[in-house]
């Protein structure tokens, strides 16, 4: 698909891979709409790039519905979503404080999962009354995912699960939409440089770096930006998980 002019909308787009995703659409001119929590961050980051700044809970069916009818109002129906928004939380099943707090874990699974699926379902409800291009091509989805979903780590348990389920809904929602002639696609990053691991010490992110086999050092979110490009303009990439991670595996811890 050619990303001139037509409107995509990014979640997680205050900061991070979705904030590095809405550049590179912006860049290429599309009419970008940009979801976060954060509205002061997501203000910030519009403006800059001249986009739509779209504060919201991604996991709330009623505002990711207004989101979507005041995306469509002002930019015209989505061809593109990529949803980078989610949580990270790390937690033993077990530990000195007991068993794992069950809403924690309901609240991983409901901010990667749910938010995820719930502004695909209301992007592609758009998204399929709009004239095909060419080929038959109505728009592209993009969900992030995560090696974790693959080589989940000790206290991973709730995070590895949301992941998983992301990277297990591609395929399903892929053929669900094909008929409307709608891609889905799903990135798998590994450790990149978000405002998770630059909270880091320096010496502790060259360590997690280091352990890349090539090359030796964290992502960069605009490598994951080049990546989402490339699936939105290759028609033939549909259905698939695409890991992004310099060939780690992760251990245990």
């Amino acid at each position: 698909m050619k990303i001139e002019g037509v409107t995509a909308i990014v979640t997680g787009a205050g900061s991070g891979l979705g904030e590095a995703t809405a550049t590179a659409l912006a860049d290429r001119g599309a009419k970008v709409a940009l979801i976060d929590l954060n509205a002061e961050r997501v203000n910030h980051v519009a403006a800059r790039l001249g986009g739509l700044a779209v504060p919201c809970d991604v996991t709330n069916a009623e505002q990711g519905e207004a989101a979507v009818a005041s995306i469509v109002e002002t930019l015209g129906a989505p061809r593109l979503l990529i949803n980078c928004a989610g949580i990270v939380l790390a937690k033993k099943t077990t530990g000195r404080d007991g068993p794992h707090p069950l809403d924690a874990f309901q609240k991983v699974l409901t901010v990667n999962v749910v938010g995820s699926f719930n502004m695909i379902r209301l992007m592609a409800a758009a998204c399929e009354t709009l004239e095909p291009l060419e080929g038959g091509e109505r728009g592209v989805i993009i969900s992030t995912a995560s090696v974790a979903a693959f080589d989940g780590q000790i206290g991973q348990a709730a995070y590895s699960a949301s992941k998983g389920a992301v990277a297990a809904m591609t395929l399903p929602i892929a053929r669900d939409l094909s008929r409307a002639g709608i891609r889905v696609m799903t990135i798998a990053p590994g450790i990149f440089t978000t405002p998770m691991m630059a909270s880091l010490p320096q010496e502790a992110q060259d360590s997690l770096g280091q352990q890349v086999p090539f090359p030796p050092r964290l992502g960069k979110p605009e490598e994951y930006a080049q990546l989402a490009i490339s699936i939105i303009e290759n028609q033939m990439l549909n259905g698939e998980v695409i890991r992004l991670d310099g060939a780690i595996r992760m251990g245990p811890k």
